[in-house]
């Protein structure tokens, strides 16, 4: 029998160039989003971190963890709009 919900994990680095309202704004939006279509289990800002490598000329990053159990279908959404979202440098979407 499939599996109706499952568990996910979102680890995303937004851009700090923009300054902190801007980050604030788009945790905001993801929070939302996530919200909306699935049930938020924890959400872990680690705040700004410095960046292993140099992602587009920027050496700092903002970082975000949601858990949240959603079906199948939404994960793929959250990555699309994380993928055209401008101040998302990078994100990951896990199974957890």
């Amino acid at each position: 029998m499939a599996k109706i919900t499952e568990k996910y994990e979102a680890m995303v680095v937004f851009s700090t160039k923009a300054g902190e309202e801007a980050v604030k704004a788009l945790v905001e939006k993801f929070n939302e989003m996530i919200a909306a279509n699935a049930e938020i289990e924890s959400m872990n800002e680690w705040g700004k971190r410095k960046l292993a490598y140099t992602i587009n000329y920027e050496t700092e990053g903002y970082y975000v963890i949601w858990n949240f159990t959603a079906k199948p279908d939404f994960p793929m959404e959250l990555e699309r709009v994380l993928k055209i979202t401008t101040g998302v440098l990078r994100f990951l979407v896990t199974v957890a």
